[in-house]
């Protein structure tokens, strides 16, 4: 029988559960254990694809198309096992299923209210992917803090779903904060006393305390904690501030949360967790021989969540080449023809980011025309490698003012189109091409040689593409069109010939990397940027 982790927030925000949940759900799998990780998200959007990346960092995509949130990046790049649409679920889509069913008539004219329906179609999603048979464990992190008016609902299914499953199968893992006052000089537990106790009001005992600090927490400290919150002392879990998130899985090891995870979920704790790899990587994270500066030009750069997954991507890249990788954010709304060579001189690679929308364009422009002309490594993703197109039809093609549809409706040389299928869509929200897509190389191509196999399957999220009447200009010109779609023609690599590396991909690599498997695309990025590094 599946059993179910429910991990909890409380005190403030942005405490780490995701990463919490992603650890013990490492040290869970490196146990033999098969586990998964649903992300309950209480805001009304359907889905985070039409939220502004200020507003909630970067939008995630799985296999399967699915618009997620950011955590389950986290969750696949420690797993190393991808997700999918059941793995993250919102408010909006909780209400929009039982709407539907409601005006299809399933509730035999009853009033439809919170409880039990809205909560009933929680626990549902709750155990779907319990009962698909291909997981032991099942962590759920509820977005959120306590006490929010978003989270009641999903707090009080929580409370429900215990009471229904039984006490060995399912627990909660609470997740608060020990601040430090400098000028008292200690460590104050209130505010996780009160946190807990918000959560007894609504009918939770929580049975794991994790408690995020910035200094050790003393015995006394954690008897008194296990007292006032009516948990076992060795139930009182540190979670100390690191240097790294990698850190975390070992940090919890230590504090021995795993082993307390499968004592109150009355399960065996098999082998000892198998961690030599994460240990590996660990100590060529640690331990560069070498640095490489590298610029991420993009729109969003105010906020480094925006592009989280191509940190995380340079993260894993560096490791590989053994290699400190620190990465210059660049605002391509302030970088212009005048200050470009002020502004990236000294980088020794450039990735050019995906985006939205106009503003940032031009800057993008100047950037990719910099690192051309003067043989720097580029890598583009997905408006990145549009980009690149766009640059190269305007100074090296001649194609004066050629532009891409989304940016200029009335551009003479559209060399970047808006795909067939979705002139005629007019809705937002989960229509643009999504989720992993057929792609083959070509035979002796930078691309080709770089995968080791001709053909792949990569995450997409967008609605314009290369313009294939212009594919011929650009093949004679050195652009080499080096992946494109088998089935419908669509050019998802771009790459040119006499250059030491610049490439560019209609799709998200940065999605698929993970700490043990680190996308190729990066890992080659990184190689030639050191490479450039060391000539110059």
């Amino acid at each position: 029988m599946t059993k179910y982790i429910f991990v909890t927030g409380g005190v403030t925000s942005s405490l780490g559960k995701g990463i919490i949940s992603a650890s013990l759900a490492k040290l869970l799998q490196a146990r033999g254990y098969r586990v998964t990780i649903q992300k309950f998200d209480p805001y009304i959007n359907v889905d985070p694809g039409t939220l502004n990346p200020y507003e909630h960092g970067e939008c995630y995509v799985t296999e399967d198309g699915a618009e997620t949130d950011l955590d389950l990046g986290h969750y696949e790049r420690f797993l190393n096992t991808p997700t999918s649409q059941a793995n993250n679920i919102t408010t909006g889509r909780i209400y929009q299923n039982v709407i539907n069913r409601e005006r299809e008539g399933a509730f035999l004219g009853k009033t439809v209210q919170v409880v039990p329906h809205i909560t009933d179609e929680i626990k549902r999603n709750f155990r779907i992917l319990g009962e698909s048979g291909n997981y032991d464990i099942v962590i759920t992190e509820i977005g959120g803090t306590v006490g929010d008016i978003e989270s009641l609902p999903f707090v009080e299914a929580v409370r429900q779903f215990r009471w229904e499953s039984g006490i060995n199968d399912s627990l909660v893992i609470h997740l608060t904060l020990i601040p430090f006052l400098a000028a008292a000089g200690e460590l104050k537990t209130k505010p996780t006393q009160h946190s807990v106790k918000m959560l007894l009001e609504y009918g939770i005992q929580p049975d794991i305390l994790v408690c995020r600090t910035e200094h050790h927490l003393t015995a006394d400290l954690r008897k008194k904690i296990a007292l006032f919150c009516n948990v076992n002392v060795n139930a009182v879990i540190e979670s100390i501030d690191a240097s790294t998130i990698y850190d975390v899985p070992l940090l919890m090891l230590k504090e021995q949360l795993d082993r307390t995870v499968l004592s109150k979920l009355k399960l065996s704790s098999k082998n000892e967790p198998d961690l030599e790899s994460w240990k590996d990587f660990l100590g060529r994270l640690k331990n560069p021989t070498a640095e490489v500066r590298v610029g991420l030009v993009g729109k969003y750069v105010e906020l480094p969540d925006a592009y989280k997954s191509i940190t995380e991507a340079f993260i894993h890249a560096g490791a590989k080449n053994e290699c400190k990788v620190r990465v210059d954010y660049i605002h391509s709304e302030q970088l212009t023809k005048e200050n470009a060579i002020e502004r990236l001189k000294g980088l020794h690679g450039v990735l050019v980011a995906p985006g939205f929308g106009e503003r940032g364009f031009e800057g993008k422009i100047e950037a990719i025309r910099y690192v051309r002309e003067n043989n720097i490594p580029f890598f583009g993703i997905c408006l990145g490698m549009q980009c690149a197109v766009v640059e190269f039809g305007r100074n090296v093609l001649g194609l004066e003012n050629a532009s891409s549809t989304e940016m200029d409706a009335n551009t003479p040389y559209p060399v970047i189109s808006m795909m067939e299928e979705q002139k005629n869509i007019t809705a937002k929200g989960g229509t643009m091409r999504l989720g992993a897509q057929a792609c083959d190389l070509k035979k002796g191509s930078k691309a080709a040689a770089i995968y080791g196999k001709q053909h792949i399957m990569e995450r997409h999220r967008h609605r314009y593409e290369f313009n294939n009447e212009y594919l011929k200009q650009y093949e004679e010109a050195g652009m080499i069109p080096s992946g494109v779609n088998p089935s419908n023609g669509l050019v998802e690599i771009v790459e040119l010939k006499n250059h030491p590396f610049f490439v560019g991909g209609q799709f998200h690599p940065e999605l698929k990397s993970t700490v043990a498997n680190p996308h190729p695309l990066f890992v080659n990025f990184v190689a030639a940027s050191l490479a450039y590094a060391r000539k110059s």
